[in-house]
């Protein structure tokens, strides 16, 4: 699949604003970084291409720069934001690998700690996080935005 948007893609939506907006804490010009709805620890977010693909063999050189550079630049905001100890860094191709959004290709990129994982994730399907998604938005949004200040990158919040 190249381009096409699917009336029931979750990422497609909240690029045009329909969904998911105080979710959004970037918009370049071909990709875009976004808070996980469903996030395993606080500050886990995704970098999506704004177009419509489903594997990094259909993106486009530039979008997969610009994705690369985006991804750089989520690990350079959460080493600032939340001192993680470490950060899994994940694309997930196909439902048999683990994407849970199978047709949008995305990146995962979720701050760790030693000992971060709870028995609530494991027994009760639950997942606790001490950090409400607007909070987290709050943290991230300025540093992305003097990030790309300081090296005249063009994008936005949205």
């Amino acid at each position: 699949m190249s381009g096409g948007e699917p009336d029931c893609c979750i990422f497609c939506h909240a690029l045009k604003g329909e969904d998911a907006g105080s979710l959004m804490l970037f918009r370049g010009p071909t990709c875009f970084v976004i808070l996980n709805l469903y996030p395993y620890n606080n500050g886990h977010l995704m970098v999506v291409p704004n177009r419509h693909v489903a594997t990094l063999a259909d993106a486009s050189p530039a979008e997969l720069s610009e994705l690369m550079a985006l991804t750089r630049r989520s690990e350079i905001v959460l080493n600032e934001v939340y001192k993680p100890q470490g950060l899994n860094v994940g694309i997930n191709l196909g439902r048999p690998a683990g994407a849970g959004i199978v047709d949008h290709l995305h990146v995962h990129i979720v701050p760790r700690w030693t000992g971060d994982t709870n028995f609530m994730t494991v027994v009760g399907d639950v997942r606790v996080l001490p950090e409400a998604l607007e909070d987290t938005a709050r943290r991230l949004r300025p540093v992305f935005e003097k990030l790309s200040e300081d090296a005249g990158i063009v994008g936005s919040r949205q």
